[in-house]
């Protein structure tokens, strides 16, 4: 049995009950070496026997390596088929764009890991085959991928985020996305794809650029405009007037006597009593501008004038009953006066816009009674810029006193003048304080080179020299000390 020693030299594995445990390089030399030889030699029957086991199991075993070869190729199908239906559903399952805040947007490039590597970020558990996301750097199950703010699946093609968290458009939107003071819509974005919008420089009040065009009114006092869903006061002489503005709201002569008191007071307390009673009214806008009209001298600040100083004999509309509401949040009822002007020194009245809030009101009497101080104490004509730079530089301190003197809380029974105020209308004294620092940021903050600057010139000289010493520069050279 020498040539069937060669059959099996190539390996030295086992045939057992029919399986093949060779690899296809050793199973092509047996296969080949599978020739009996010719050499014409007799065997005996036993041989025979021995010979015809062998070819048997020979054959035997190519057959089984063939169905092994089937079955690595078939294996090897079952793996390709695999990987493109995991390709095919990520494909299917296209991850969402996202839109960050800057609304820049970023496609997420699908990554490739061996299973065991893709771990979802919403659940924490490893994503088997099957339809997943890869979105933020994380991988996610589609139903995992969800709104920071609804909670619900982002299913969009599109999404935006904000601190590494998704949201829907809409409701990112809905959180961020600026809404307009006046109007309450979002605000639009312009040509460029750019939220644009305009804000008081104090109240930040954000509005839509086209409010400032068509016809939405403000606030006379402070400024603010009128949101849709308020209804600001309509006053005689065309203004508005906010409904926290009303609430401190001085409306007729009588009812602003005692606050004249306490400015003339505040004067006082500084060693500058008025050595003159000088009336005082309270007046609308057309009688104001017509005694404006009235007067030789003085410059007046534009665009409104709200307060007047007269050295000239006239007659003036004075009003004598303040106005009630009605229909349609319009003033109504006022009654007004005649008041005849004589000249009995420099300075024959004080004319005061009515319909403004007591701080408001306070101020510009504080300016316009400096006016008559310098007026009466006999300084020389003064060049516009010294004159409305220090009557404005008295107009602040009364209104950093008034802060200063009272709480938040007391503010407005500080004075005798709006002890009253406060127990007939019940006012809000944080606003108040808001809308005293408002006047006080819009005297500091004027850009015009006669009040606003020569206020801060004033301010200057009056920290560093004191108020007397100011005022006794001004009165030997008409200028401000430097």
């Amino acid at each position: 049995m020498g040539w069937l020693s060669k059959i099996f030299k190539a390996s030295d594995h086992k045939v057992s009950e029919g399986h093949y445990h060779n690899n296809n390089a050793n199973y092509k030399d047996a296969a080949d070496s599978y020739t009996p030889s010719t050499s014409g030699d007799v065997w005996p029957k036993s041989d025979d026997e021995d010979i015809d086991r062998a070819i048997a199991l020979s054959l035997v075993e190519e057959n089984q390596k063939g169905n092994g070869v089937n079955d690595y190729k078939s294996q090897l199908e079952e793996d390709e088929q695999l990987a493109r239906a995991i390709e095919q559903s990520l494909i299917v399952e296209s991850p969402p764009r996202a839109r960050y805040g800057n609304e820049n947007m970023h496609q997420p490039v699908p990554l490739y890991f061996p299973m065991g590597y893709r771990i979802c970020g919403g659940c924490n558990t490893e994503i088997g085959y099957g339809r997943y996301l890869n979105c933020l750097n994380t991988f996610w199950h589609p139903e995992c991928f969800r709104c920071r703010a609804c909670n619900l699946p982002i299913s969009d093609y599109e999404f935006s985020t904000s601190g590494n968290y998704p949201y829907h458009k809409s409701c990112y939107k809905e959180s961020y996305h600026p809404k307009c003071d006046v109007c309450k819509h979002f605000i639009p974005t312009n040509h460029a794809g750019l939220i644009e919008y305009r804000a008081h420089p104090f109240w930040i009040q954000k509005y839509c650029p086209t409010h400032e065009h068509d016809n939405t009114p403000r606030c006379c006092s402070c400024e603010r405009m009128e949101p849709r869903e308020a209804g600001y006061i309509g006053l005689n002489d065309g203004r508005k007037l906010c409904l926290e503005c009303l609430d401190s709201a001085i409306m007729d002569t009588n009812e602003c006597q005692p606050l004249y008191t306490d400015i003339q007071k505040f004067y006082e307390s500084l060693n500058m009593k008025l050595d003159q009673q000088v009336p005082l009214l309270l007046v609308e806008r057309q009688a104001l501008n017509e005694a404006r009209e009235g007067e030789k001298n003085g410059h007046y600040h534009m665009p409104e004038t709200r307060g007047l100083c007269l050295s000239e004999e006239q007659t003036i509309s004075s009003i004598s009953r303040r106005p009630r509401l009605g229909t349609g949040n319009r003033a109504i009822d006022m009654r007004t006066q005649p008041y005849k002007l004589t000249r009995r020194c420099d300075v024959t009245a004080i004319l005061i816009l009515f319909g403004l809030p007591r701080l408001l009101t306070g101020s510009i009497l504080a300016h316009e009674m400096m006016h008559a101080w310098l007026r009466l104490r006999g300084y020389q004509t003064l060049s516009q810029d010294v004159e409305e730079g220090i009557c404005q530089v008295l107009a602040h301190m009364w209104l950093e006193s008034e802060l200063s003197s009272a709480s938040g809380s007391n503010l407005l029974s500080a004075s005798s003048s709006s002890a009253s105020y406060a127990s007939r209308k019940g006012k809000s004294p944080a606003f108040e304080r808001k809308l005293g620092e408002f006047f006080m940021h819009q005297i500091e903050s004027d850009i015009s080179p006669i009040y606003g600057d020569g206020f801060r010139a004033g301010q200057i000289a009056v920290r560093k020299y004191g108020l007397q010493k100011t005022l006794n520069h001004i009165w030997m050279t008409g200028t401000f000390p430097f």
